[in-house]
């Protein structure tokens, strides 16, 4: 059971904004903006069928936590807990992510105004609410259930298997115009990886999980100096590494391209590319294998196609003024040559027969 602290207007598609100093939530349109690590892993959540928000939302329902009843444990990090909630009255159900830290400018009210600035593309997950927590003012966020869980996931369920470049190119597509919109909006995610691309088994991928993303502008529209040094090691461009990293919106911008293609690089290969199989060294190995290695070195003997090569070596550039930006990206041939079509049937094909095993 869900204990009640506050009241939100539910919405289905904008993200309240959390404000520490009021227990009722409103909702407030982005402001003009220019163009330690959180591992929780989210399972494919138990199958049922998924409604869409209430409809009496939208005329003006107010959500509580106490409408929310606890349907089963999804995941655990070091910054929160998610939860599969159902909406009592509609049978509506969610992810809900409470955290485990609160207070006034703390990381989860960072986040929380990630996911407002971030709300209305049909690639990022939407964040229906953000409600006051129970202790020391932590946000709750009311967030869409993905119900096949992650792409890591999606990669366990396949048994070590990749991810076919028919599919892979439908995933490449979906992120990149997530992540061009987030980028618009004045945000960069910084911890791009298979765990925090979410799955359903319509077919959507959709980027999820900011506990960690950096806000590029201020409220004047002035640029922000912000810390790098964050997310998951295997995912960090050279620049990230160094210590004290920090970087403007253009160097962080570039930080998130270089995790996109590390992930996608996992996603064709089946595995993290810069370890040997089961092999889990140090940190400074790690960074010796990102910063002196050869970013295609993984790929080896593999078969991939030029355009798939192309198109990853474009993302690890080691220079990070020199990396592929995400419009350079979205009309690179892996991408835009691919037959849409036959690309989104690849992808949802492939999803729900993991679903199925």
């Amino acid at each position: 059971m869900v204990v009640a602290a506050a009241d939100v207007p539910l919405q289905s598609s904008v993200c309240a904004a959390f404000s520490p100093r009021r227990s009722m939530l409103q909702l407030h349109p982005a402001p003009p903006v220019a163009p330690h690590e959180f591992f929780h892993r989210i399972p494919a959540a138990p199958r049922e069928t998924t409604k869409e928000a209430p409809a009496a939302a939208e005329a003006g329902e107010l959500l509580r936590l106490s409408d929310l009843e606890r349907v089963c444990y999804l995941g655990e990090g070091a910054c929160g807990e998610v939860t599969k909630v159902r909406h009592r009255r509609t049978g509506a159900v969610f992810a809900l992510k409470t955290a485990h830290y609160g207070g006034p400018g703390g990381a989860a009210n960072e986040e929380a105004e990630a996911l407002r600035r971030s709300a209305g593309s049909p690639h990022v997950v939407r964040c229906h609410a953000v409600l006051g927590g129970a202790a020391a003012d932590a946000p709750a966020l009311v967030l869409e259930l993905m119900d096949a869980g992650t792409l890591g996931d999606v990669l366990g369920r396949r048994g070590g298997r990749g991810v076919p470049e028919r599919a892979l190119a439908e995933v490449a597509a979906r992120c990149l115009q997530g992540l061009a919109h987030v980028h618009a909006r004045g945000v960069a995610h910084l911890d791009l990886r298979p765990n925090n691309l979410l799955a359903n088994s319509g077919g959507d991928v959709k980027i999820g999980d900011f506990s960690v993303s950096r806000i590029l502008y201020g409220r004047d529209g002035e640029s922000r100096r912000v810390s790098v040094a964050v997310g998951s090691p295997m995912y960090l461009s050279p620049e990230r590494l160094e210590p004290d990293a920090h970087a403007g919106p253009r160097g962080t911008i570039a930080a998130d391209v270089w995790g996109f293609g590390v992930t996608v690089l996992e996603l064709f290969l089946g595995r993290r590319p810069f370890l040997a199989p089961g092999v889990k060294p140090s940190f400074e190995k790690l960074r010796q294998a990102i910063c002196d290695g050869e970013s295609l070195s993984a790929l080896g003997s593999a078969a991939a196609s030029p355009e798939l090569r192309g198109f990853v070596a474009a993302c690890l550039n080691k220079d990070p003024r020199r990396r592929a930006t995400v419009a350079q990206l979205l009309a690179h041939p892996f991408v835009a040559r691919r037959n849409v079509d036959e690309s989104r049937r690849a992808l949802q094909e492939l999803i729900a027969e993991t679903l199925e095993e």
